[in-house]
């Protein structure tokens, strides 16, 4: 033990620990799981662009809504538009999933489950990271992680259209299966959409009397609950979107051809 007098002042060094971390519980068991939660929805997020299937009236694929290419079946194009030609014969899910992908790839959630999953910065709490190094988000390439904010309001107007797209599976099959399971996914994904952060920041961050302004209060505190349940809304929403795409297919391919579809 080291005593502290005036001629030998308390050495401020940490304790030297020749192991990765003294935890002995599965701490691993966390981010594997979401390394295989995540990475599954990449692996099937790059099949579902390059597949056709995607359109079967009156459902369609949320992976490939809105379809705005000429190669779009005439019943899927959004509002009957398609303003980006033949989109060089690529894939129309192409046009629009940057919207999507890049408010999920910023999400300050995501970001903590990649960064500990993938990058393991740390793995988790109390277990040391690989890394010799640690920047933060000060520079390139992750000081772009600051445009999330942005990617925001794509994202609102993708959450729109699906939502208008289940509408329209409500009035011309309100029977269908299918139906039901993109109403479901539109209203997870508007859910998780206006429960992040930045939507949280921008209806009364600034404010700084909330009595002066009763309305954006009210919608700040109605975000703010969606906000401590953001974490869940990302990994629900994240699987309903999923489960909805993969279902229109299955029924696109014939696979599904029960009544109700």
């Amino acid at each position: 033990m080291t005593q502290t007098t005036a001629e030998s002042p308390v050495r401020k060094q940490r304790a030297q620990l020749r192991v990765r971390t003294l935890r002995t519980d599965r701490w691993w068991l966390a981010p594997a799981l979401t390394f295989a939660g995540l990475m599954s929805f990449l692996i099937y997020g790059f099949w579902a662009i390059f597949d056709k299937s995607y359109f079967v009236d009156p459902y369609i694929a949320p992976f490939s809504s809105p379809c705005l290419a000429t190669s779009c079946p005439p019943g899927a194009r959004f509002l009957g538009l398609a303003p980006f030609g033949d989109w060089y014969g690529l894939p129309p899910g192409l046009l629009i999933l940057g919207l999507p992908g890049g408010f999920r790839l910023t999400c300050y959630y995501y970001r903590k489950s990649y960064y500990r999953s993938f990058w393991l910065s740390p793995p988790a709490c109390a277990v040391a990271e690989p890394h010799g190094k640690y920047t933060g988000e000060s520079r390139l390439p992750l000081i772009l992680q600051n445009i999330h904010r942005y990617f925001f309001y794509g994202a609102l107007v993708i959450g729109a259209i699906l939502t208008y797209d289940a509408i329209l599976a409500l009035v011309h099959k309100p029977g269908g299966l299918g139906t039901w399971i993109l109403i479901a996914n539109a209203v997870l994904i508007m859910t998780y959409t206006l429960s992040c952060h930045s939507c949280r920041h921008i209806t009364a961050g600034r404010l700084n009397h909330f009595s002066r302004h009763p309305l954006r209060y009210r919608a700040w505190t109605f975000v703010s609950k969606l906000n401590a349940k953001h974490q869940p809304l990302a990994w629900a929403s994240m699987f309903s979107v999923m489960i909805a795409d993969l279902y229109v297919r299955l029924v696109a391919k014939g696979v599904i051809t029960f009544p109700f579809a």
